[in-house]
């Protein structure tokens, strides 16, 4: 049994997911999947290999390939930018013949269809019009058309319709001009031509705008892939090799250089150095490794030369089991509901009835040439209820919203967040990088004499330990004379200074070398309560004083701390980081909750239950370990100065690196949200109060019989006004 990744084409709504769904509930093979109808994407658990799986989802009517390497994404990532380019291009050929069409009929420079010159004119624009549409809407009508065959309708069903019934009355027209003129009415001498291309226009623009706010799911797992190097140095028989990561199994030898990055998961036989993990834990202070210590996947060796023995290898490292966790939760996402679609799947069947009933009312009761008004308001039934606006209605306030949003300072990556922000009742917050600058700085010491300060510089100075970067950064620069200098892994640094020995490190080593510690011991407590770092400073064997270093709070924390309470959010903690300073720093924000320690399968996991308690979750965070939750977030925010898998597995990047932008992005997503259901409904009420019309409620009272130009015309008209009310949203402001 195994679990493939997979890229679904020809996937326009929700009746399309229900469709494959059922495809693959048939195929006894297959054990489990899920589909990402937001991503086009499906993950399936299967005894099937995969060209079973392509074959069943084909057989169904869609298409599928399988994006299981980095290969396979880059090649899926090529195609939906050329996708993308060619729906603007069709958007942009179909609108702008529509217009010049519209112009000519607007100014009469067409002639008569009762003349050989309209005729032929006629003729001309029924075959470019026929180019055009097989050209740009051809997936539509084939769409339309495996629906009908399953009996199930959609956005398709209604745009075929209406355009292709506008195509045939007015090329039936042009026959029925050509053979008698006196067979068609004065009224009805009219062709719908440009009214298919302006549809169709509207329709496929629409499509391009929400195809081009769609996440890539690709370009996250790329990245993740990077992290693991393509080759290793292999040691056998005491012979160096560099070899493909592929060709390593569990118990061979590899040697890790300095500034190189882990390629599997292994654990150290020979040598010390420190390692920068914070792709796995997304704390910014490398972790200090030594015999028997284990190392993971794309961490990176920082100093040290490291000999390591391989423990795992392919998809049982942590961070192939990372990449999985971003596939799963990203293809487990709540699906959103597709209100068109829904609203389709009634008004369709609907409409269909009310065209028929317009008919036959027409052809039974109407005046003569019946024929002529029972086809004229059927068509005009069709064409008024083409769901243009409908369609507009969400991509339209969304490209809006999102464009508001860029200048905000947010970057919304996929239209849906927008939805799912506005229902948050949690948000998760990680600590280092989110909540903090990202790196450790000086934030108090206490020293007992004067050369302390120049003691403490001359030794950090020697160092590469992050802490000790961090004080040569803070600590004005001194010029002392060090002897015999030597580092102790996992404990600091000493040397010989005017013939007596000084020590740079942690509490516990200067202890095991007889330092007294004590007379400092009362404000070290009170700092590490405080969660901060202490790098102790000693001479012989008395301490000379000790320095606080902490990860800086981001000085606009607080306030968008307050603002997110205000908004009725619960805010919960989770971070890598030890217990103390999670503590501190949740006490002192005044954030609802906290866990501390925990590693990111831990953070997806705390994300989950959360998730089954009823709680709808958004997830801040900057790391490579932020990325699972981030993906398994109802809704995942990125810290714009974090890691591009991160911000590649986030609905919402937060450009400014602050998180008022936060508070900023739910506030606009209630509001765009509200724009869409305004939209929803405008459009709605706009086709049920226009359908009765068209089909001639008004003509027993008035005499007036809606013409389809005029329907044409209202059709572009609810589209405008969709657009002119997403359109607020440009220039909304947010408290």
């Amino acid at each position: 049994m195994s679990i493939h990744q997979f890229a679904l084409s020809k996937v326009s709504c929700a009746s399309c997911v229900r469709s494959i769904e059922r495809a693959l509930d048939a195929e006894e093979r297959i054990s489990d999947y899920a589909i990402n109808f937001a991503e086009r994407s499906a993950s399936i658990e299967s005894e099937a290999d995969p060209a079973a799986i392509i074959q069943v989802i084909q057989n169904a009517g869609y298409g599928a390939s399988l994006i299981d390497n980095e290969e396979d994404l880059e090649a899926r990532e090529e195609q939906q930018r050329a996708e993308l380019k060619q729906q603007f291009e069709h958007a942009w050929l179909a609108l702008g013949l529509g217009a010049l069409l519209m112009l000519q009929m607007m100014f009469s420079w067409v002639p008569p269809l009762d003349q050989s010159e309209g005729l032929i004119s006629g003729l001309i624009t029924a075959v470019l019009t026929l180019m055009v549409m097989r050209k740009t809407a051809a997936h539509i009508y084939r769409g339309a058309w495996a629906s009908a065959a399953r009996m199930q309708f959609n956005m398709d069903t209604l745009i075929a319709l209406g355009t292709g019934s506008a195509w045939l009355y007015s090329s039936g027209l042009l026959i029925a001009m050509a053979i008698d003129p006196s067979w068609i009415p004065e009224v009805a001498r009219h062709l719908y031509y440009e009214a298919t291309l302006m549809i169709i226009g509207f329709i496929l623009l629409g499509q391009a705008l929400e195809t081009r706010g769609r996440t890539q799911t690709a370009s996250a797992l790329r990245k993740l892939m990077h992290l693991q190097p393509k080759q290793a140095m292999r040691v056998r028989e005491g012979e160096e090799r560099m070899v493909s990561v592929q060709l390593l199994i569990p118990g061979d030898l590899v040697r890790i250089r300095p500034g190189e990055r882990v390629p599997v998961d292994a654990e150290i036989v020979e040598g010390s150095s420190y390692v920068d993990e914070s792709m796995l834990t997304g704390e910014p202070v490398a972790v200090n490794k030594q015999l028997e210590d284990g190392v993971s996947a794309g961490t990176q060796n920082q100093q040290g030369s490291l000999l390591v023995r391989v423990t795992q290898v392919g998809a049982k490292t942590r961070l192939a089991q990372i990449m999985e966790s971003v596939r799963q939760a990203q293809n487990t996402k709540p699906e959103l509901g597709r209100l068109a679609d829904r609203i389709a799947a009634v008004f369709v069947p609907v409409v269909l009835l009310i065209a028929f009933l317009t008919y036959s009312t027409w052809t039974l009761y109407g005046p003569e040439p019946t024929w002529s008004y029972a086809i004229l308001a059927a068509l005009t039934v069709l064409i008024v209820a083409c769901p243009c606006a409908l369609g507009l209605a969400t991509p339209m306030a969304v490209m809006v919203g999102v464009g508001r949003a860029a200048e905000l300072g947010v970057l919304i990556r996929q239209g849906d967040a927008l939805q799912r922000s506005q229902g948050l009742t949690t948000v998760v917050l990680d600590k280092t990088g989110t909540l903090t600058e990202g790196a450790p700085s000086l934030a108090d010491s206490q020293l007992l004499s004067e050369e302390s300060e120049g003691i403490a510089y001359a030794l950090a100075q020697r160092s590469e330990h992050p802490l000790a970067r961090a004080l040569t950064d803070a600590l004005p620069a001194a010029s002392l004379e060090l002897n015999q200098f030597y580092s102790v892994t996992g404990g600091g640094v000493q040397a010989e200074f005017e013939g007596e020995l000084v020590r740079l490190g942690n509490q516990t080593w200067l202890e095991s070398q007889g330092v007294d510690c004590s007379t400092l011991a009362e404000q070290a407590s009170e700092w590490a309560e405080q969660g901060c770092s202490l790098v102790w400073l000693a001479q012989s064997q008395r301490a000379l004083g000790i320095f606080a270093l902490t990860d800086a709070v981001r000085a606009d924390t607080p306030a968008a701390i307050e603002r997110l309470h205000a908004a009725g959010l619960k805010l919960v903690l989770l971070s890598g980081d030890h217990e103390l300073a999670v503590k501190s720093l949740a006490g002192r924000l005044g954030i609802d909750s906290y866990r501390a320690g925990l590693k990111p399968e831990d953070k997806l996991e705390a994300i989950r239950a959360l998730q089954q308690s009823g709680e709808v979750v958004a997830m801040v965070g900057d790391g490579i370990n932020d990325a699972p939750a981030l993906a398994q977030a109802d809704v995942g925010y990125a810290m714009g100065g974090g890691t591009d898998v991160a911000i590649e597995s986030a609905d919402v990047v937060l450009m400014q690196n602050s998180l008022q932008s936060l508070a900023n992005a739910i506030l606009l997503s209630r509001a765009t949200v509200r724009n869409i259901k305004q939209n929803l409904i405008g459009a709605f009420i706009y086709n049920s109060l226009a359908i009765p019309v068209a089909a001639g409620v008004l003509f027993p009272l008035t005499g007036l019989l809606l013409n389809p130009m005029i329907a044409g015309a209202a059709m572009a008209l609810s589209s405008v006004t969709v657009v002119a009310n997403a359109r607020r949203l440009a220039k909304i402001e947010l408290g």
